[in-house]
């Protein structure tokens, strides 16, 4: 007998599929870009930009357990899509790599904006990306600048800035 709980499970199911179906989709779109080849493989150095192109935002070590994750056993410089596809699909389905909020970006550049400026000077930057956390090299330093800074003082308005940072949840 069906009852109401048996369709909503039903229809909870064939949204789960509909849902992993598209999810799927996005990531065969998003790493055929890199499959140079046409043979179902792309560089190993392509993945976290694969993975961010789907609004991801895994940290550098997070990407690094998940090459771990997929590596071959016979190291080729490549990955497979078929290794690639189901552990993303895991990765994203159990939210790991979900982007960080715009409030809590604010909160982050409040607490190092200890004068309350509003910005951020070229050097408090610098001494940040380059002596905490996940370090900064020259040319991401070169590239946040040349989006972020004013041109004139070299200092990064936050509270402009931060919409551009911000990645849509899209998949999530």
């Amino acid at each position: 007998m069906v009852t109401e709980n048996n369709m909503a499970t039903g229809d909870d199911a064939k949204d789960a599929e509909n849902l992993v179906a598209d999810l799927e989709k996005k990531i065969f779109e998003a790493f055929d870009v890199f499959d140079h080849e046409s043979n179902g493989t792309a560089d190993f150095r392509e993945v976290g930009t694969i993975i961010r192109s789907l609004g991801c935002c895994p940290t550098e070590s997070e990407l690094s357990d998940f090459l771990k994750e997929i590596d071959e056993e016979e190291p080729t410089g490549y990955i497979r899509y078929e290794k690639f596809k189901p552990t993303l699909v895991r990765m994203i389905l159990e939210r790991r790599y979900k982007p960080t909020p715009e409030y809590i970006l604010l909160l982050a550049f409040q607490r190092l904006d200890s004068d309350n400026k509003g910005y951020l000077t070229k050097d408090e930057i610098t001494k940040f990306l380059t002596e905490e956390g996940e370090v900064f090299n020259q040319d991401e330093l070169a590239e946040l600048f040349s989006a972020a800074a004013d041109p004139e003082t070299g200092n990064i308005s936050y509270k402009d800035f931060i919409p551009q940072m911000v990645v849509e949840d899209s998949l999530y």
